[in-house]
């Protein structure tokens, strides 16, 4: 029986020097729909490559982004890759028999994400499985109005797969820093557009109780020390994303007219 026809939806912005496994990982779809945000580097001609159609538009968050591109997916079948992901080939099988037997009624699919952490994949601190709805119908899905961490709201039934889908977002600290800073600027403007308001204790104790309920309850501590890291970084993004809540009260309330 064949399957059903199947869209790849690849966001990129200067991603030259590790897009291209993501990209070989795909490259058996009937489409890959590169949605980039005005690149400066070599990326758009890597995915030339592999025959990608490709749009640009101005990024604001990506579920925007995301939300943009896929009605223009060709197909009604869509699978939303990022650049630092890969499709294993056992993940690829099941996809293509989930789409060949798929029912009317499923309208996406969940699939477990590991992820790899400087170096070596992470088992424990509630980081796997982090299943993840990827595989969707174009016109049943969306994701949500959300500054940061969208998910994907959907219309009818969702079924999960069992392969991995493999992140490698963590290949060094440094590249993770810079994604702290600006994750936790997008966490800080949802929480004021969700009207939460900044509270001291949420700032000194939350990140506390982030780490330990990871390290310890998750068992974090079973991945060495790229758990106790990655446990740190979670707390961290907490402890920042409250504090730059509460810069942007101050700012609010130095420039609100007296």
């Amino acid at each position: 029986m064949s399957r059903a026809a199947i869209s790849i939806l690849l966001p990129t912005y200067n991603c030259a020097a590790y897009v291209r496994d993501a990209l070989e990982s795909v490259k058996w779809a009937d489409e890959i729909l590169v949605i980039d945000s005005y690149s400066s580097d070599g990326t758009l001609d890597i995915c030339r490559e592999f025959g990608s159609r490709i749009i640009q538009h101005e990024y604001v968050n990506s579920a925007k982004q995301k939300n943009w591109a896929l009605p223009q997916c060709q197909h009604e079948w869509v699978f939303q890759i990022d650049t630092d992901e890969v499709i294993c080939p056992q993940l690829k099988d099941e996809i293509e028999e989930a789409l060949a037997t798929v029912s009317a009624d499923v309208d996406a699919f969940r699939i477990p994400r590991r992820n790899h952490v400087l170096g070596r994949f992470i088992r424990f601190g509630g980081i796997y499985p982090d299943f993840q709805t990827r595989l969707m119908r174009r016109d049943h899905c969306r994701w949500q109005e959300r500054e940061v961490h969208a998910h994907v709201v959907v219309r009818g039934k969702t079924v999960d797969l069992r392969h991995d889908l493999l992140h490698f977002g963590m290949p060094n600290l440094s590249r993770q820093v810079r994604n702290l800073d600006r994750y936790t600027g997008y966490e800080a403007d949802e929480m004021k557009k969700l009207g939460i308001t900044f509270r001291w204790y949420d700032l000194v104790l939350r990140p506390w109780l982030i780490f330990l309920h990871r390290f310890v309850w998750q068992q974090g501590w079973r991945d060495g020390y790229r758990g106790i890291i990655l446990c740190a970084y979670l707390a961290m993004y907490e402890f920042l994303s409250r504090a730059k809540l509460w810069e942007l009260e101050e700012l609010r309330l130095k420039n609100s007219p007296r």
